[in-house]
């Protein structure tokens, strides 16, 4: 089994002063061993992507609790916006998790609601992993 194949995955980005932030994401596997997920051109994890590409993928539940003896997995991150890889996340995710990408899209507009536009799925990120168990 590998990172891909979990529902949930703590992904852990990190700041400029090296702090890292985790967040839960959904996770997908792309060709070459490698795996992918979404996420927003307004969101914190997008800019400390773009600063910083290093990237460590953990499994964990819904709301990013590490599943207890599971090792991080390393990796380098990609940004994408369009192309083979950027497409394929978004087959992926949505067959993957079906109604659940609905509901997500429905409240992510609701919490953004009166805060301007935050765009949904709208980056792919391709993590290329650096070690897996």
């Amino acid at each position: 089994m590998t990172i891909s194949d979990e529902k949930y995955v703590a992904s852990t980005t990190f700041r400029k002063s090296g702090a890292g932030v985790s967040t839960p994401t959904w996770i997908v596997p792309l060709d070459a061993g490698r795996a992918g997920f979404w996420t927003s051109s307004k969101s914190g994890k997008y800019k400390r992507l773009r600063n910083d590409p290093q990237i460590t993928l953990q499994p964990s539940d819904s709301r990013g609790r590490v599943k207890g003896g599971m090792p991080p997995v390393a990796g380098t991150a990609e940004l994408a916006t369009s192309g083979p890889d950027f497409d394929a996340i978004q087959v992926k995710v949505r067959a993957k998790y079906g109604v659940m990408v609905t509901m997500s899209r429905l409240f992510s507009t609701l919490g953004h609601l009166g805060r301007g536009p935050f765009p949904y799925g709208d980056v792919g990120v391709i993590v290329t992993l650096t070690d897996q168990p």
